[in-house]
């Protein structure tokens, strides 16, 4: 017998107030709805139920997954599997997903829900509510959802131990017109998840910054030409060897979401927050921003900024050669002082970087990039500059379930291969197939006592081709940035750009982008802020912190060892100034210390230059 005795009572609690609480963004704020997925056992439902919510969740987006099993534990454990118990089970799911929905989450459904009817009234009791409703169709074969029947459901189902099975015995009556078809036959989880935040953002439960994808801001090639012929009636400016590093680093997207050179208010937002606020997904602190730790910018000198103030667009060239134009260009000061003390925490003018800056114009010029074609340098490295979205698409053909990455801008000793030889292994014991090492050189400008480029190069392919490092396990390619020598502020950057190329993890090591004080000669930034900071940064969580571990020669294995205190005297330290003496007098390292024809390399370059100067 049913109550009639009952009123329903309304929130006093609005839904844009919700929205302040939950997060900003999206609907005012409000993200609350409802995704319904449907299909067979087994057609992937629940797992990309959970990889949506995680995903949600690390960009403060709230959401919350009511799996089929799950709720069968509490809320329905008195139901059966009888076409009514069935109905019923799905009208409570219904109603219970409302409530969260109301209450502003994304509430994520996992249920088989076989009958077309009963996802009807689901949806009908959403938008009786003024609540957005997606019916989501994951649409698996039945042969692939058997061949995933982990809890051997389907064959017992066509043993006839279960009845009433979907799929077997029990028609499964598909969406007529779903909001989005997942074929999870043949996509990835990944993409998967991306085509729902995709539906998402188009019908405002999330903005735009939510969804993991490169912005490149090179144009495509069949607009190349015609711009090129606009850009030849352009008034132009001339830019660095350094300006067209930072030019590839935008153009090909590892500065995403960033539209071009910064204009005053994201340069602000970088400058003191670190950050980019804009279009962020909430307020929380710690995921509800872009981590953008260091400023991208151009500077001009006096003159071209008189000269260009009025133009709508400019024209970039580098020696001689037009490489970009920017569009509707705003100039404002660059304050060097203050941008050298913020960014690198000191302003001491012979940092080599903060030098550069000093050298530069006393304005910067921030507008919407469009850059011309692909920057190419001719030096028989380009084929190893990949851009983020070709190292994704390399990751996927290579079948990675995991890509750890490890920046460096130093010749690859053994203690080095240590640590990425155990990461791997971590990650193959955490349940991982096939993790990925990103070998990943920085590729810009470095200082003059840094080893160069082409022979940092060589010397891994030697370290790959003696196998210390896994070649077929491995991905070498060069991250055109410049190196800033900003400290634990630019390792959050180094961060960043590997993250947007496609990587959950990342190795820190001790004193990331630091460097000796030009003058005391003692390290600029304390050794182990790096890796404290990366595990606190906003912006970041997608991403796990790997810490790197002090490895040493051990003088009894004659290897290269993770250092043990309690044995401190089995272990020698080889520092970067002893190491670069053992190769200028052809001295060799210990056995173990280096892979033999990396250390070839590294000897001759060395020599090389030491008879050079000599």
């Amino acid at each position: 017998m049913r109550a009639t005795n009952i009123t329903y009572q309304p929130s006093r609690v609005s839904r844009e107030q919700r929205g302040q609480i939950m997060g900003s963004g999206g609907r005012s704020g409000f993200h609350g709805c409802t995704i319904w997925f449907t299909g067979l056992s087994g057609a992937g439902k629940s797992t990309l139920a959970f990889n949506l919510e995680d995903y949600l969740c690390s960009k403060s987006l709230p959401a919350y997954t009511l799996d089929g099993d799950n709720i069968r534990h509490g809320l329905n454990k008195n139901l059966g599997f009888s076409e009514t118990d069935r109905e019923e089970n799905i009208r409570r799911i219904g109603e219970v997903a409302k409530l969260f929905a109301d209450g502003g989450i994304v509430a994520l459904t996992a249920f088989i829900s076989p009958f077309r009817k009963d996802r009807i009234q689901a949806r009908e009791i959403h938008e009786k509510a003024n609540l957005k409703f997606f019916e989501i169709f994951v649409d698996a074969p039945i042969e692939v959802c058997e061949s995933r029947d982990v809890k051997g459901l389907y064959k017992k189902a066509r043993a006839g131990l279960i009845k009433g099975f979907t799929g077997i015995d029990q028609d499964y009556e598909p969406p007529l017109n779903p909001d989005l078809v997942l074929k999870t036959g043949s996509m990835t989880l990944s993409d998967c998840v991306q085509a729902i935040i995709h539906l998402l953002e188009s019908h405002g439960i999330v903005p735009e910054s939510a969804k993991d994808v490169v912005k490149p801001l090179q144009v495509p090639q069949e607009l190349s030409a015609s711009l090129a012929a606009e850009a030849q009636l352009l008034p132009s400016v001339e830019i660095s060897t350094l300006d067209l590093q930072w030019v590839q680093v935008l153009g090909e997207g590892w500065a995403t979401p960033l539209s071009g050179f910064m204009r005053e208010r994201e340069y602000l937002q970088s400058l003191h927050f670190g950050c980019l606020v804009d279009d962020c997904v909430g307020d929380n602190f710690r995921s509800g921003v872009i981590n953008q730790s260091v400023p991208i910018v151009l500077p001009v000198t006096t003159e071209d900024k008189e000269r260009l103030t009025e133009e709508k667009a400019i024209a970039l060239k580098h020696a001689g050669k037009t490489v970009a134009i920017l569009r509707n260009p705003e100039f404002y000061e660059q304050r060097k002082e203050e941008r050298a003390s913020r960014q690198f925490g000191m302003s001491h003018p012979d940092h080599p970087y903060i030098k550069m800056i000093n050298e530069s114009g006393d304005w910067l010029c921030g507008g919407e990039l469009e850059v011309l074609e692909r920057i190419v340098w001719n030096d028989g490295l380009d084929q190893y500059r990949l851009t983020p979205n070709e190292l994704r698409e390399k990751f996927r053909e290579m079948g990675a379930d995991a890509v750890f990455a490890f920046q460096l801008r130093n010749p690859i000793h053994n203690g080095h291969a240590l640590l990425m030889q155990d990461t791997r292994k971590t990650l193959l014991e955490r349940g991982y197939k096939n993790p990925v090492l990103l070998l990943h050189p920085l590729g810009g400008w470095t200082k003059d006592d840094d080893v160069p480029l082409p022979t940092r190069i060589e010397q891994h392919k030697a370290v790959l081709e003696e196998k210390v490092l896994d070649p077929d396990s491995t991905v070498m390619a060069i991250f055109p940035s410049p190196m800033m020598y900003a400290g634990p502020t630019e390792v959050q950057w180094h961060c960043k750009t590997r993250m947007i190329a496609g990587a959950n993890f990342y190795i820190v090591g001790r004193d990331p982008a630091g460097m000796p004080h030009p003058v005391t000669k003692k390290d600029i930034y304390e050794a182990t802020h790096g890796k404290k900071v990366l595990s606190m940064a906003p912006g970041l969580n997608q991403l796990e912190i790997v810490p790197f571990r002090v490895a040493a020669y051990n003088t009894k294995l004659q290897k290269m060892d993770f250092f043990d205190p309690e044995k401190k005297e089995d272990f020698l330290f080889i520092s970067g100034t002893k190491m670069r003496g053992f190769a200028r007098t052809g001295e060799l390292p210990p056995d173990g210390f280096m892979a033999p024809s990396a250390w070839k390399v590294l000897a001759e370059f060395y020599q090389n230059l030491a008879a050079q100067s000599s």
